[in-house]
Formats: structure tokens, sequence, C-alpha cells
């Protein structure tokens, strides 16, 4: 016999988390299902953070997300009663005529942004662990930082449990189907019905969602953490967030925080793709020497000795923009994901939305980059 809920969420990750603290609050009866740990390692939101930022190149439409999302996570860790958002600022560098530096120009215009434009040289200059070639612009925006993306989960599902939710995790789904009333989910330990189902499973969403398939894209990521020479030009509010456009390809990377290191990755590191159960998992020298390259010419005071590198999951769709909807012939199925490698700072926004979309089929946010049509 199944057990019922209010709603299901099908994915305990950084979007699923938030989700179930924003349903549970709001009354839902909710079941939060994780097929591994709470939090775990095999999809996109370990490694001890991901930046935060305003001045957001991709789309000026993200920006008022953007200013809810601060406030969520301001929210969640006065709850919560631990520190999950960390200002450093944040710095969008390439070419004058880059999308990086031109996108971040138009989001800071469009949205009044307080910001700063610096020569490669006056960057270098006030920020030390910097040596951006000549040519390059950089953008500083003194709001940009980084969230502590594994303890906000840590925290999500306290705040959800708090409120009444159940969660559990090594309970992979099997299936999911519509029923009367709402929809079934299988798992390997149980049958479980509710009014309204959230899919927010990352890589794996073209497994549950057949309008993503081929659409979803997951895609291998290494981030690596080298000891800096120059310790203080990389400590905590000493060194700015930053996305970087150089020959090698769009860098990002952080202060010294959470590991002994400077940490960096590359978009799009060595264009691997695949299902996600597929993707080789281990690390390499060669995905070591790609971030040792750009640390040896663009941050050299931290080419010190390799302290970590973790493997992650990026998961794309072609635009490289969100999916945010409900499924157009089960309208009691609410996706979220892919995010393409940019999503994990929304995700305090997107618990709302979602618990929005489950609770009354609407929301008041401006979703309408991220509909599930455009992809067809």
């Amino acid at each position: 016999m199944s057990q019922t809920y209010d709603v299901i969420v099908l994915g305990i990750g950084g979007m699923g988390s938030a989700a179930c603290w924003q349903l549970a609050r709001r009354g839902q009866r909710v079941l939060g299902l994780e097929r591994f740990d709470i939090p775990h390692a095999m999809g996109s939101s370990h490694g001890a953070n991901r930046i935060i930022r305003l001045a957001y190149f991709e789309d000026p439409a993200y920006v008022p997300l953007l200013r809810r999302a601060y406030a969520n996570w301001r929210e969640a860790e006065s709850r919560f009663g631990e520190r999950l958002l960390f200002v450093t600022g944040s710095v969008d560098a390439g070419p004058e005529d880059s999308r990086i530096v031109a996108g971040a120009v138009e989001a800071c215009r469009i949205h009044d942004l307080p910001h700063e434009l610096l020569s490669a040289r006056d960057l270098n200059a006030r920020f030390p662990g910097y040596a951006l070639p000549a040519g390059h612009l950089a953008l500083l925006q003194p709001e940009g930082g980084f969230v502590a993306s594994e303890r906000a989960i840590v925290a999500h599902v306290a705040l959800a449990q708090a409120e009444g939710a159940e969660i559990r995790a090594r309970e992979p789904a099997l299936s999911w189907e519509p029923v009367a009333g709402g929809v079934r989910v299988r798992t390997a330990r149980g049958t479980y019905e509710a009014g309204r189902l959230v899919l927010t499973a990352g890589a794996w969403m073209q497994d549950l969602v057949p309008a993503l398939a081929g659409r979803a894209v997951p895609e291998r990521q290494v981030l690596g953490w080298f000891q800096p020479a120059m310790p203080d030009a990389f400590a905590l509010g000493r060194f700015p967030v930053f996305n970087a456009l150089f020959d090698e390809g769009h860098f990002y990377g952080f202060p010294v925080w959470g590991l002994p290191g400077f940490k960096i990755g590359l978009y799009h590191h060595l264009r691997e793709t695949g299902p996600a159960d597929a993707i080789d998992r281990e690390v390499h020298p060669r995905d070591e020497a790609v971030l040792r390259e750009a640390v040896r010419r663009y941050f050299p005071h931290a080419d010190g000795p390799t302290m970590a590198l973790r493997s992650c999951l990026f998961t794309n769709t072609p635009d490289e923009h969100f999916v945010i909807d409900t499924l157009p012939d089960c309208p009691e199925v609410v996706v979220a994901s892919p995010c393409s490698g940019h999503g994990y700072k929304f995700c305090s926004v997107v618990g709302e939305i979602l618990a929005d979309l489950a609770t009354t089929g609407r929301t008041g946010f401006d979703i309408s980059l991220f509909g599930l049509g455009r992809l067809a």
C-alpha cells in the first residue's frame, strides 16, 4: 500500500533541499528522496563552495532572482545558526569585447549595481593574487562571494525536518507515473503517492523526464585546490571570487576556504559528456595539467603543491539557461534543472519558486527564460 504525501521531491541536492524547506514551512506534507547520501559527492553541489554574484553576464534577467536568493540565503543561515553566505567581491574579467565583461557591464547598467571597471594592471595591483594579462578588463562588483554549498544542503534539510518534512537518503527512485489525483513514485524501498512531484535530480534529469533526453547533458568537471606561496594574497577578505576568460578558456575561482588551497575550475573542462552513471569520477594527470597551467600563468603566487582534485558534474542545456517549469502533459510534475554549471547560487530562490509551482501552479517570479518548451 502506498504512503501518501502532499509533495514528493526527488533529488535532495541544492535545489531539492531548498524546495523541501520552502514546502514544509507552508504546511505541506513533504517526502524528500535522495539516491545517495545527504550531502554527497556524486553530483553538482560538493567541493565546499559555489560562487554567487550579481553582475550576471549570462543575462540581466537573472539579477532579480539573485537579489531574492541573497535574502533567502541570509534567512536560511539565520535560522540554521551558521554562516552560509560569504561576501568577497566578484571579478568578471576578459578581453574588453568579451561576453563576460560586456555582459557584466550590461547587468550592472540595467540594474544599477555598484561596480568598478579596472585595467588588468590596476586589478593586479589591488589584489596581488591576480596576474591578469595586459589588455584585459575586470569588472569588480562588491557584493559577490560564495555559498557554503554542502553546508547549505545540510541547513535546508535540517530546516525542512524541523518543519515536519520526511527526508530519506540512499533510496533511489526507480520510476514515477501519473495517477488519479497526482503521481506515484516507486523506489528501491517502497511506493509513495502525492498530489505533486518535484524533480530536482540534476545530472539524472534526462533519465526521469523524456523531454530532456539529449537536452540535459551531463558533463564531467574537475576542480583543483593549490597551496599558495603567498597565502595572504588568497585569504578570505583579500581575494575576490572570479570568472575570467583567458586564451585557454573560461575559468572561475575562490579564495582559500574550506580546504587548504586556492580553488580553480574551468568551464567545460575537457568537454567529456555522457550518462551520469557512466561518467568517469576519477581524476587524472591531464585534469591537473589543465588547471595547473592556468594557475601558473594567471595566479602564479598560488602555484604551489596540489592540495586536492575533485570531479563533479555539470548538466547543460543547449542555450545554457535553466529549466524551471511544469510538464505540459503532466502539470502535477514540476522540474528544476539542468542548470548548466551556474545554478547553485540560485538554489535558495529556486526552492521558493518550486514551492509556488507545486502548491499554486504559478509563481510571482519571472521564469519565462526557463520554459521547457524552448528546448523542443
